[in-house]
């Protein structure tokens, strides 16, 4: 089992914080990505959204989540 973990505004178009992802084999980010709502899909592959696996930030190409994994999508961050 993964964790997906969702961030400020793509919490709440994920629907909640977090999402359980069972995984049966190292599976890439757009496996990952095609199995979930088409607009959410959209918004996490954002140019702008950064990702944590781990609690360490990754670029989204070439990324595999395995058992265990936990990966944060963290939205643009604006304020002032």
């Amino acid at each position: 089992m993964a964790r997906l973990l969702f961030l400020g505004r793509l919490e709440d178009l994920a629907g909640g914080p977090e999402r359980a992802l069972p995984l049966t084999a190292p599976t890439a980010l757009a496996d990952i990505l095609a199995g979930l709502p088409a607009d959410l899909a959209a918004a996490l592959s954002g140019p702008r959204v950064r990702l944590a696996r781990n609690g360490a930030l990754v670029a989204p190409e070439g990324l595999v989540l395995a058992e265990g994994d936990e990966l944060a999508f963290l939205p643009p961050v604006s304020g002032g």
